[in-house]
């Protein structure tokens, strides 16, 4: 009965791929790489994953898998195929305190929306293929998402919170004061196309006023905006580097933290008892960040203040991994931003297993652990039959040493060929 079930699927398999093949629907075949499982570690050598327009056909070994007639075939020995590298904390129209700041004081929608969209294009090229912004000017965000899918700009998925919603004189710009004006500016941000509420619920490192342990939020503030948001099926995520504002917020059923720089034992533990997530941005305060500094003309005082939230937040983060909290990988860099000799998204990574994470556990952070948080997880986040095809390839086995990151040479989004290193004639145009 086994041989024949056996048997039976084989069958199957070659029923389906012929099926493709006499419709003449394009195929395309990433042939002989290791196909890694990222739930699990295990990996299947000598693969095939055959690709229908934007989604995945089918994935097995070659010996098990037919090639459908005509497919287009694409060479993969030697590599190993992951899922597209996902970063939660991403500002493509960044701008920081120093001279490169100061130059954009001036930038006008327009300029900012092409530099948006080249960054989306070089955080593509760099292997990442879905992005959550958290805080972008004047629904530029959601302009660049929609051209993206048209087709009219190259760039990641985009999940996006749209702008940043603070108290006035906060960590952000969309400033609101009292439970109706939350409310309001929250159900804006909804209309527009926001999958995310962002808040900032302390200061932040850029601040040149207020404090990253403040909580400037009153309770009645702070409750209504998260019960708006859910109330719309959206999340809510929160800037924050305080203790006080983080049990507040843990109060009123916050989804998810960023950075945390501060947090102490008990925020964590509620954090692990009530499943909240953790975006840690650690890059930015260790020192692989201080080449990125540099670049930009930071100021001595932001400087300092990055030193001294820096060895907080990298103890925090150590606590969290140990004490099983959910976190997903952001950067608050531009995803393919130099640090420490790689990217920012594969340095975060990088940190992630010097803390104390597995291999793997880094590379789920990277992969199916932000889908899970988005909610997309039965679209991205691995490679298996049905889902988007978005697949990178590296050098060597990530679940071994995650620095395997820093040989991607491949990015595949949708289906479509945007880097190829060893094949440059396989890139769409």
């Amino acid at each position: 009965m086994k041989l024949w079930r056996t048997v039976l699927a084989a069958l199957t398999v070659v029923c389906a791929t012929a099926a493709v093949a006499q419709e003449g629907a394009p195929v395309t075949a990433l042939v002989g790489g290791t196909v890694v499982d990222v739930d699990t570690g295990r990996s299947t050598p000598n693969a095939i994953i055959l690709v229908q327009g934007e989604r995945i056909l089918s994935v097995g070994p070659a010996a098990s898998l037919p090639l459908p007639y005509g497919a287009k075939v694409v060479p993969m020995t030697g590599k190993w195929l992951i899922p597209g590298l996902m970063n939660m904390h991403v500002h493509f129209g960044l701008k920081l305190p120093g001279a490169e700041g100061n130059a954009l004081v001036d930038e006008t929608d327009g300029e900012e929306a092409l530099r948006m969209a080249d960054n989306a294009r070089r955080s593509l090229l760099a292997g990442v293929t879905t992005v959550r912004l958290t805080a972008e000017d004047h629904g530029l965000d959601f302009m660049l998402k929609r051209a993206i899918e048209k087709g009219q700009a190259v760039g990641p998925r985009i999940e996006s919170a749209g702008e940043l919603i603070v108290p006035t004189g906060g960590h952000g710009s969309l400033e609101a004061d009292g439970p109706a004006a939350f409310s309001k500016v929250a159900r804006e941000q909804i209309k527009r196309g926001a999958s995310w509420i962002k808040i900032a619920v302390s200061g932040g490192i850029s601040d040149t006023h207020g404090s990253i342990s403040a909580a400037p939020m009153t309770d009645a503030e702070l409750s209504t905006i998260i019960e708006v948001a859910h109330r719309n099926g959206v999340k809510v995520t929160a800037h924050n580097g305080s203790s006080e504002a983080a049990l507040q917020a843990l109060k009123f059923g916050i989804d998810c933290f960023e950075h945390g720089y501060h947090f102490n034992d008990d925020v964590l533990a509620k954090m692990k008892a009530q499943g909240v997530w953790l975006v840690p941005t650690m890059v930015v305060s260790q020192p692989g960040a201080y080449e990125f500094y540099r670049k930009i003309g930071s100021p001595p005082w932001y400087l300092e203040r990055v030193a001294s939230t820096g060895k907080d937040h990298w103890a925090m983060l150590q606590k969290a991994i140990k004490m099983g909290i959910n976190v997903a990988l952001g950067t608050d860099q531009f995803p393919f931003e130099p640090n420490d000799g790689t990217t920012a998204t594969v340095a975060e990574a990088e940190l992630y297993q010097k803390a104390g994470m597995t291999p793997l556990a880094a590379l789920q952070a990277a992969t199916i652990r932000p889908a899970k948080m988005l909610g997309l997880d039965d679209q991205v986040g691995r490679i298996v039959a049905g889902q988007y095809a978005d697949i990178v390839a590296v050098d060597a086995d990530p679940t071994k040493d995650i620095s395997a990151l820093r040989t991607l040479d491949f990015v595949m989004k949708g289906g479509a060929i945007y880097r190829d290193d060893d094949h440059p004639e396989l890139i769409a145009r």
